[in-house]
């Protein structure tokens, strides 16, 4: 089996609303390559630590993470919401369907993320969709 891709819980919901803005060109460069990169048998172990979107993020400086209790409290209720653990091994169609149908469907991302500073962008795409 592949070695699973290291994915905080709370970056199924960006990878869900991605349009290619981000913190920086560097940052969004990143976030596209990975988003690209997961295919639906990709396994994923989820993790409420630095990942490969975080590496290139500019708010991790010097490998610690500026908003680190912000972004923490995301992934627990991600988590949480979708009945997962951190250390939860799956593959990305798994946890992909899971966070639609548990956060994003079920209405919740702003309870879990509304503080974000993407929200406005969320918010935009999920009354799109109605």
């Amino acid at each position: 089996m592949r070695k699973p891709v290291k994915l905080r819980a709370h970056h199924g919901m960006c990878l869900a609303f991605f349009e290619g803005k981000g913190y920086s060109s560097g940052f969004t460069a990143n976030m596209e390559k990975v988003k690209n990169s997961l295919r639906e048998d990709i396994p994923v172990e989820l993790c409420m630590e630095k990942d490969v979107i975080c590496s290139a993020c500019p708010n991790l400086e010097k490998g610690v993470c500026a908003t680190a209790e912000k972004v923490k409290k995301y992934d627990i209720m991600v988590l949480s919401a979708c009945g997962l653990s951190e250390g939860s091994q799956i593959s990305w169609q798994e946890f992909s369907q899971a966070v639609g149908k548990n956060i994003i469907k079920a209405g919740r991302r702003k309870e879990i993320c509304g503080d974000c500073s993407w929200t406005e962008i969320c918010t935009r795409k999920e009354k799109e969709e109605q």
